[in-house]
């Protein structure tokens, strides 16, 4: 289903919702108690601002009495295949995100990832799977990189681990390209990026993958991930612990200039090595 397709599956299920509460007499506060989310939860969903998830659906569907209605919606219509069901939900916010802030510790992040190192990464990671999941895998990566087409695109910092620079996913061909595509979006200032050098110990990697996002409507979010698995955090202690994190490996980066001269080199090297092959 295309992102405007999903997003009108969204926006339907916000209105539908907010009529059947009211139909039923119950104002936002009442059905998020009943279905152990809060008042606001329910406004978010019904102002489609947070995709609605499929548990939180079925006891919406039991409140109601709507017959799986809501439950429905989420599987056949909102719910996108192409992203891992722990991720889903995190692509759909970056859309409205405002602000992300990224930090990698061993690959390049979705967001900035070229075809062919996005097909590297989904076939290491599905090395039985058949070829139109991997196709299904690489495209929904790809669409995400158009977010920085978009005349709304978000302010995007990204902190890349040196791990990410060295680590030749894909082959020297590939990483070349991959670290060539970072340095131009860099230059063209769309993105900054920062690498975190391998002299600054062993901090980050006990932090793991983390993304920060920041909305015109709605509270900061942050997005942690480990192997098969991912949360999304909206409690403000927990999101501002995250942020204190980030901030701790932001200091510990090189500087921006630096970065990329790192960054330049890396991809010189493996763009060197795959001529030579």
């Amino acid at each position: 289903m295309a992102n405007g397709s999903r997003q009108a599956a969204w926006e339907f299920f916000g209105a539908e919702l907010k009529r059947r509460r009211e139909e039923a007499g119950f104002t936002q506060v009442e059905l998020g108690t009943r279905v152990f989310v809060s008042g606001g939860y329910i406004g978010q969903f019904e102002q489609a601002i947070r995709k609605p998830q499929g548990d939180v659906a079925q006891r919406i569907d039991e409140t109601l009495q709507t017959d799986g209605i809501f439950e429905r919606l989420c599987t056949q219509l909102i719910d996108d295949h192409r992203y891992a069901a722990y991720f889903a939900r995190a692509a759909e916010l970056e859309t409205r995100a405002t602000s992300i802030c990224e930090f990698a510790p061993a690959l390049v992040p979705g967001l900035l990832q070229v075809p062919a190192y996005a097909r590297a990464v989904t076939l290491a990671m599905n090395p039985f799977a058949l070829d139109e999941f991997i196709d299904e895998k690489v495209a929904g990566r790809v669409e995400r990189g158009r977010i920085f087409k978009e005349v709304t695109r978000p302010l995007y910092w990204v902190i890349l681990h040196e791990n990410v620079l060295r680590v030749p996913v894909g082959g020297p061909a590939v990483m070349a390209e991959q670290l060539e595509h970072i340095v131009r979006l860099t230059r063209a200032r769309t993105v900054v990026v920062q690498v975190l050098p391998y002299s600054a110990g062993g901090y980050a990697v006990m932090t793991g993958d983390l993304r920060l996002m920041e909305f015109d409507d709605a509270p900061p979010t942050a997005y942690t991930e480990a192997v098969y698995s991912g949360s999304l955090l909206d409690d403000p202690a927990v999101v501002k612990r995250a942020q204190r994190a980030y901030d701790l490996l932001r200091a510990d980066a090189l500087p921006r200039e630096a970065s990329l001269a790192l960054i330049e080199s890396a991809a010189e090297g493996f763009r060197r090595c795959a001529s030579s092959t």
